[in-house]
């Protein structure tokens, strides 16, 4: 099968500050956009890419911390314990590290590729990529945990983002 790879939206682009739609139900076209997706995400070297920052409102992500792609849909994290730090990066803000506080392990339900719920306990950095990945679903992107400093740092690039996509149609 061929790769297929889809434009990744930036910073500014009004679609990854939309909350998304839950999926009704996982056919064909839905996974031939995850198998689309998985390329993207491994195509820019990224962990983890959810459906808004390719362009669509729906609750789908995909992730791959280095045991295999694995597929979340409509995710409901229904626990998290304990508390970390980690500089985290966006395939959608390009060139930005933002230290990011979430909790070290979770619990999250979802529907998997197979019209499955599916509940996995996952850590460390599982745990952080499916917070990011569901924050993205809900329209929040890791600069609005940026302190003050870093959002001094990084004004600039998120400036010159910003500009590329007004005008942007989702």
């Amino acid at each position: 099968m061929d790769t297929i790879l889809l434009k990744i939206r930036t910073y500014g682009d009004p679609c990854l500050r939309k909350k998304s739609k839950a999926v009704k139900d996982v056919g064909p076209s839905e996974r031939f956009l995850i198998n689309a997706m998985v390329d993207t995400m491994r195509s820019h070297q990224g962990i983890g890419l959810a459906a808004p920052q390719i362009g669509l409102n729906e609750q789908i992500f995909v992730v791959d911390v280095g045991d295999g792609p694995f597929v979340v849909i409509n995710p409901q994290i229904t626990k998290k314990t304990g508390a970390d730090f980690m500089e985290e990066g966006c395939l959608s803000i390009p060139e930005v590290l933002i230290k990011v506080k979430r909790a070290e392990a979770i619990t999250v339900v979802y529907t998997n590729e197979n019209n499955r719920r599916v509940e996995r306990k996952c850590s460390g950095l599982m745990a952080k990529v499916i917070q990011h990945e569901t924050d993205h679903l809900n329209g929040k992107l890791i600069v609005d945990y940026a302190s003050l400093a870093e959002k001094i740092k990084f004004k600039k690039k998120l400036s010159e983002l910003q500009k590329s996509n007004k005008g942007s149609e989702s």
